[in-house]
Formats: C-alpha cells, structure tokens, sequence
C-alpha cells in the first residue's frame, strides 16, 4: 500500500518526521528519496530534534555517513548519492538491523542492497513550499507504523 500527503510547508514535513519518531523501534530504516532540496534533509532533522539530537544535522554528502549518539537512541544518517551502485566494500549494509535508526537519502541509489522490511518516503517538490510525500512501507512491523502515523 501506498500513502500519500500534501506537505504545505516545512513545518508539515517536520511534523511528519516527529509523528514517525513517536512511533520509532530499534532496526528502524528510513529510505529518502527525491530531487536535491525537496525535503529529504528537513526530515531528517525533524526526526533527529525529535529523538533529542543535541548535534546540528546535515548531509553526509561526502563523509557517507555521519552517527548521531545524543537523542534517545543512535542516529545513522546515511547520504549515498555519491557511492557507486555496489555497497557491499563499504560496510553501510552492516548499520542494518543494528540498535538505533538508519535513515538513508538518495536510497533508490543502492535500492538492490537495501533490507526487504523498510519504509521508503518520496519527496517530490511542487513548489517553493508544497511537497507530494508517497510513502511506501515494506513488511508488517512498517505497515504498523503507518497506520499508527498516517
């Protein structure tokens, strides 16, 4: 099943991430996808703020990876935009089912070696402030997460 919303504004995104941060469990993995600023970064702070992340998030553009151990429970924010389509070299698929959340941008870059069991969210910007956010939860424990979010 696929959902989808209108974000009006940052906020809305914010509040979007915060709503799946209240409903986080350990092993989490966040797939982000969509164009260079259409919101993918804004969640990944909202859900960080959330988790009471202390730190100032951006993406890992170039560092891949950047691990966040101030909120409720560890962070791995992942940005593959720049790896080649094989990951198996650079350990990323180890953050996997490992305690704490993965939220990957730029996912659909490495969709082959991402866990069967996920939720994917698609950022698709319409405007300067309206977004189409699809999301798509992949296995039963993501199912539940949506109903209890959306």
């Amino acid at each position: 099943m696929e959902y989808k919303i209108t974000s009006k504004s940052e906020r809305d995104t914010i509040e979007l991430a915060e709503n799946f941060e209240a409903e986080k469990f350990s092993g989490m993995v966040i797939c982000l996808n969509g164009d260079l600023g259409s919101g993918k970064t804004l969640f990944t702070k909202g859900f960080a703020a959330a988790l009471s992340i202390e730190e100032t998030i951006t993406s890992p553009s170039y560092t891949i990876i950047k691990e966040y151990y101030s909120g409720e429970m560890p962070l791995y924010h992942m940005d593959v935009y720049r790896l080649d389509k094989d990951i198996t070299t650079t350990g990323l698929h180890e953050y996997f089912g490992r305690d704490g959340i993965v939220i990957i941008e730029w996912a659909d870059m490495i969709k082959d070696y991402l866990p069967d069991e996920r939720l994917e969210i698609k950022f698709t910007a319409v405007d300067e402030n309206k977004r189409i956010i699809k999301i798509t939860p992949y296995g039963s424990k993501y199912e539940e997460l949506c109903d209890a979010v959306l």
